[in-house]
């Protein structure tokens, strides 16, 4: 499964490749209310086919129209800017006078999308540098706190898996929870030690590795946009990779289990000298209270409650897990207590 930006440059580089005449927009700068973030994109090809998303809609009918009346004409790049006016914001659809600024860039052969691509499909994290003035690319090795950057002269942005994903346990759970994360932009490893869950065990664009989950948390040299998930239920598997990641820097530290077994987890680890304010980090039992029940329900609580933290929005209580639970099985005693 292709990301959306993934999705946007594949289409450019066939487009190229047919020697049809396409742009790549991307959203620059955002005032107010904006439907889309910076760094969302966009590509228009001279038979009127469109890839991606700027605004939702109303913009991209904007572009379409000039396009089929005007033709794709430009031969350097250019900023246009959309919704100044609370006339112009409420024609494009751009709540409470939104304004969005978007680089409108011609590609040609030397837009090295092609080479863009086959970084991407390393893995690499890539800036790539567009001179405003005359259109040249250039592509470097980005690191992780990088952004998206412009100046008078220079636009720079990021590409590449921004974000990554550590699963130790190669079961089905795991297997619905890399789906979603690699169409989520995750670069997802899969981690798993025991020849009987990795075989036939195969997600598209997933890494699978069979080391010990403790070396392999170490070798990967976690970092504050990496998550690491423990679903093996077997602690001599899960504890001390836990253990390893909640020493680092990992935006999210989370294990499956009961919370009974997840409070005897706690405790073991604290044989392991981890300080309280390490441990806090630990989510588990992990996920939003949703009632799931399936795998792919218990993945999307997961993933919710993982995209909260790389968010950095702070969830109530109410919606943990294990404060919800606490809550339900509160209620039913409460009703038992009143019916008795």
């Amino acid at each position: 499964m292709d990301s959306i930006d993934m999705e946007v440059l594949k289409s450019c580089e066939q487009w190229l490749a047919s020697g049809h005449r396409c742009e790549l927009i991307t959203v620059v700068k955002t005032w107010g209310s904006s439907p889309r973030p910076e760094g969302a994109m966009l590509a228009m090809c001279d038979d009127g086919r469109v890839v991606g998303s700027v605004s939702g809609g109303c913009i991209e009918d904007d572009l379409i129209h000039r396009v089929r009346t005007q033709g794709l004409t430009r031969v350097v790049p250019e900023i246009v800017t959309y919704g100044i006016t609370a006339d112009e914001a409420h024609r494009f659809g751009l709540p409470c006078g939104g304004t969005i600024q978007l680089v409108i860039e011609p590609l040609s052969a030397s837009s090295q999308i092609n080479e863009l691509l086959q970084r991407l499909a390393s893995h690499e994290l890539v800036a790539r540098r567009l001179d405003l003035r005359s259109g040249e690319v250039t592509l470097g090795p980005a690191h992780a706190g990088m952004g998206l950057q412009v100046s008078s002269t220079t636009f720079t942005t990021i590409h590449g898996p921004r974000w990554r994903l550590l699963i130790i346990g190669a079961g089905q759970l795991s297997r619905f929870l890399a789906q979603i994360a690699v169409g989520m932009d995750y670069h997802v490893t899969v981690c798993d030690p025991r020849e009987e869950y990795r075989t036939d065990w195969q997600v598209d664009g997933v890494e699978l590795v069979h080391g010990m989950p403790d070396d392999v948390v170490i070798e990967m040299h976690i970092d504050a946009r990496t998550a690491v998930l423990a679903l093996t239920h077997d602690p001599k598997l899960d504890d001390l990779a836990l253990m390893e990641a909640l020493k680092s820097d990992a935006f999210y530290v989370g294990a499956i289990g009961s919370r009974a077994n997840n409070a005897k987890r706690r405790e073991r680890l604290k044989l392991f000298d981890l300080d309280d304010a390490q441990l806090s980090k630990l989510h588990g039992p992990v996920g939003i209270y949703i009632g799931s029940k399936t795998p792919p329900e218990i993945a999307v609580s997961i993933l919710a409650e993982m995209t909260a933290a790389k968010n950095g929005v702070a969830l109530p209580a109410e919606v943990r897990v294990a404060h919800a639970k606490e809550a339900r099985k509160a209620e039913r005693e409460d009703s038992s207590c009143t019916r008795s």
